[in-house]
């Protein structure tokens, strides 16, 4: 379950707002709204798509590109 602190003095509304975002990044919110409504084949098709686009886009951000013509790098004994 995911929660959050209120800490002392924070205004309901940042706190709310730490929420939702958390709620987002942890993607109970598309979850909740997938299962709203019914998805045709297609919706589910394209909803795959664009979570292997965003999976492809994060492992690019973390590889390192090799420069062309470069040498192998050895293995220090």
């Amino acid at each position: 379950m995911t929660e959050i602190q209120i800490r002392k003095g924070e205004p309901v509304d940042r706190a709310l707002k730490r929420l939702k975002t958390r709620l987002e990044m942890d993607g109970i919110l598309e979850e909740v709204r997938r299962l709203r409504a019914h998805e045709t084949p297609k919706e589910r098709t394209k909803r795959k798509a664009r979570a292997a686009a965003k999976r492809g886009k994060i492992r690019f951000r973390f590889t390192l590109p090799k420069a062309p013509g470069a040498p192998e790098s050895t293995p220090a004994a």
